[in-house]
This record gives structure tokens, C-alpha cells and sequence, in this order.
């Protein structure tokens, strides 16, 4: 499996090619960028360019891009009018988010990457029928869009009610998208298991999202480092899973930033370097 991490790890700063430059010496393949106006503002047409500059003379490739969650630059703290949410009931916020998404899309004609991963509503949010007919109406639209820029939608399991493996599943039966996966185990394991919602989506994984956590909250530990800090999750047991997986598929770490970390692109190939000896067969 390739290396490929998200730049969630540095995502309270802005990207820089310097940083991109450490990534690609520390051994990648590709990164994930993570679209946070305070890290990427894909409506900086400057920013992007420089991106795209970088990315044209180097080997390390963007992989996919994870698709705004918020417009402001801490996190959706400055109110709720900030959180992108394409299951919303109000018609005009939807096509001012899907709008808001196809931006985001659009930094593939100046840096090219396959995948973009969509989080169905927000943090805690219900389930509903409704929500259900308006995500499909935005994703119907944005699939469209990003299709034709050579670039493929993928939804992420995320703790709510509308995207646990069966819901994801049930969506894709209720709307025929048959919109493909990234697996998340860290919100697996924080929901009905790692194991249990690994099989159901497993036909349609395309990437992966790999962090450790308490099993209760959504913390994106570094795995096999910070156990006293609380990651709890099997790795021998979720490596031997994920080597089930067609070898296309990366190991795509998502981490949190820890700002006391002197150097953390070195943990991070430790971290690398750990997890592919777990769950081998002996």
C-alpha cells in the first residue's frame, strides 16, 4: 500500500510548498490535501498556481482533496451560517454550498487529483428522508461537475446518523448514485466497529482515513504512539483488514496536529513503518 497523508496534520496553517517539499523527502507517494480556508483557500487563484507549479516538477502526487467543511478559518466557531451542509433544508444555502464545493473541484484543472471526499451533513446530525433528497440533489449536480474535470466523489463515513456504513449503503440504494467510499477507521471505531462497517463498505473502498482514537471521541492520534493518550483501536486486527483491499488503495493517514511535536513528518515514517508490519500473516 502506498504512504499518502493528509495535510489535516498541518491544517491550522496555510500550505506552503517548503512543507510539500519536507513531505515529498520524507518518503510519499501523494498527499490528501485538506480544504480549510486557513490552509487552502481554493479561491486564491495565487495560492493555487503556486500549487500547480510545484506539482508539475515534482513526484509526489496529489491524490485527493478532502472538500470544505467550513467557510471561515477556525473551524465553523464563527456560527452555523459557516458549516457546508449539501442536506440542508433550504433550497438557496444548498446551491450556495454545492457552489461553494465546485471551487474546490475546480483546483483540478490547475493541479489534477482523483478523488474528493464528501462528508454527508455535519457532526451529530439526524437522520431523515428529507436530508436524504436534498444530498442527492447536490450530489447529482457536483458528481456531474466533477466528473468532467476527471475527478471522482467519494463519501466518507462520519459520525451522524446519515452516514454509518448502512446508512452510506442505504443511500446509494435509495438514490442509485453508487457513489464509492472512503473508509474511515477511526469514526468506525468510534461508531458500530471497525470490522462491522469495514465489510459493508468494502466492495466500494477507494481510500482510507487512518487515525486512532478512545473509541469515544474524534481525536486523529497518531496510531501505535499515543496509547497513553488514549488510541484504543486493534491495529494487528484493522491492518489485517485492510490488506484485503485491491493494492490501489492507499494507507492514508489523517492526524491531528500536535504542536509539541518537533518533527513530525519523522513520527509520522515511524508511525508508517509500524503499522505495515501489523496484521501479517505468520
Amino acid at each position: 500500500m502506498d504512504r499518502v497523508l493528509s495535510t489535516h496534520v498541518i491544517c491550522n496553517h496555510r500550505l506552503t510548498t517548503a512543507w510539500l517539499n519536507r513531505a515529498e523527502g520524507a518518503g510519499l507517494a501523494a498527499v490528501e490535501i485538506f480544504c480549510a480556508p486557513q490552509h487552502l483557500d481554493y479561491r486564491d487563484k495565487s495560492q493555487i498556481g503556486e500549487l500547480g507549479h510545484w506539482f508539475r516538477d515534482s513526484p509526489l502526487k496529489l491524490y485527493s482533496l478532502h472538500s470544505p467543511m467550513y467557510t471561515d478559518e477556525v473551524w465553523g466557531r464563527s456560527g452555523p451560517h459557516t458549516h457546508i451542509n449539501l442536506t440542508g433544508r433550504n433550497k438557496a444555502d444548498r446551491i450556495r454550498w454545492v457552489d461553494e464545493i465546485k471551487r474546490a473541484i475546480e483546483i483540478a484543472e490547475v493541479v489534477p487529483f482523483r478523488y474528493l471526499v464528501q462528508h454527508l451533513g455535519v457532526g451529530g446530525q439526524e437522520f431523515s428522508d428529507y436530508a436524504i433528497e436534498s444530498a442527492f440533489s447536490s450530489l447529482e449536480e457536483l458528481a456531474v461537475f466533477a466528473r468532467q474535470r476527471g475527478v471522482e466523489i467519494l463519501l466518507e463515513n462520519t459520525p451522524n446518523e446519515l452516514s454509518t456504513a448502512e446508512r452510506l449503503a442505504y443511500f446509494n440504494a435509495a438514490t442509485h448514485l453508487n457513489l464509492n467510499y472512503v473508509f474511515d477507521l477511526g469514526h468506525a471505531h468510534i461508531g458500530a466497529g471497525v470490522a462491522h462497517e469495514f465489510e459493508i463498505m468494502k466492495p466500494r473502498i477507494r481510500s482510507l482515513h487512518v487515525h486512532d482514537n478512545n473509541g469515544k471521541e474524534d481525536q486523529h492520534l497518531f496510531p501505535m504512539r499515543e496509547r497513553g493518550e488514549g488510541g484504543m483501536i486493534d491495529w494487528s486486527e484493522a491492518m489485517a483488514l485492510l490488506r484485503s483491499l485491491p493494492a490501489e488503495v492507499p494507507l492514508l493517514l489523517e492526524l491531528r496536529e500536535v504542536p509539541e511535536m518537533e518533527h513530525p513528518l519523522d513520527e509520522i515514517a515511524r508511525v508508517f513503518e509500524r503499522l505495515e508490519v501489523q496484521g501479517r500473516a505468520t
